[in-house]
């Protein structure tokens, strides 16, 4: 058996239930807090899906209503006119040439990459630099597009890119523990909701097979997984 830490246990006395309602999670994570920095509150959903088939690939983006907390970097790969639409919206990286070689010689100093569709075919040879770390744009995660001046305020307003794992797990950061608990609730169920619309109409069996709530420092709490799949 792992040995925990003492402040590990201590946080484990304070779980009192083996499955909790959302409301209920979001309330005790709180009381879970233990770390001197503001912990991000985490959700992580175990999907009935097959990510090996394209159709049943997860993947998408939702703006949580009250942000994520985290202060985000904004790159967009563009020219011209969108390349000032990108400015103009609050862009803090904005580049073409000059930021395909940046990201070449691994200076990536960026949470979030949006290109214009054009610009595709030379983001392409990054892809290798890109894909590892998350950050290769991808329509269905909105961050290619011609709208950049949209792209990039979702961005800065609280947008979370989201993809399945191989075992099927979709791992999030919904907040941070100074938010409030209607904060938190909101974001937690409008994510929720977004997985929850897109289910494939190939899986089989129960689509949110397990659900977890916990701070970057705690112990997770299990959730009612009947509760999340009616949230629609």
């Amino acid at each position: 058996m792992k040995k925990v830490s003492k402040r590990y246990a201590e946080l484990l006395k304070k779980i009192d239930k083996d499955v909790y309602s959302l409301d209920e999670a979001v309330e005790k994570v709180k009381d879970l807090k233990s770390a001197k920095f503001d912990e991000t509150v985490e959700l992580v959903l175990k999907l009935g899906v097959d990510p090996r088939h394209a159709d049943q690939m997860i993947r998408g983006s939702v703006v949580l209503p009250h942000g994520t907390g985290k202060d985000v970097k904004v790159a967009v790969f563009a020219k011209d006119k969108k390349a000032e639409e990108a400015k103009v919206a609050g862009a803090d990286i904005v580049g073409f040439e000059d930021l395909a070689e940046d990201i070449k010689n691994g200076n990536i100093n960026f949470d979030i990459l949006i290109a214009t569709p054009d610009m595709m075919g030379q983001l392409g040879r990054l892809g290798r630099i890109l894909g590892p770390k998350g950050l290769m744009p991808n329509p269905k995660t909105g961050t290619v597009t011609m709208d950049v001046a949209g792209a990039v305020k979702n961005a800065k307003a609280g947008q979370v890119n989201f993809r399945v794992d191989k075992k099927g797990n979709i791992h999030v950061g919904i907040g941070k523990a100074s938010f409030s608990v209607d904060q938190l609730k909101d974001n937690a169920k409008t994510f929720v909701e977004k997985i929850n619309r897109m289910k494939p109409a190939t899986a089989k069996g129960r689509y949110i097979q397990k659900g977890a709530m916990s701070l970057t420092m705690s112990p997770s709490l299990n959730l009612d997984t009947a509760e999340l799949m009616d949230m629609k």
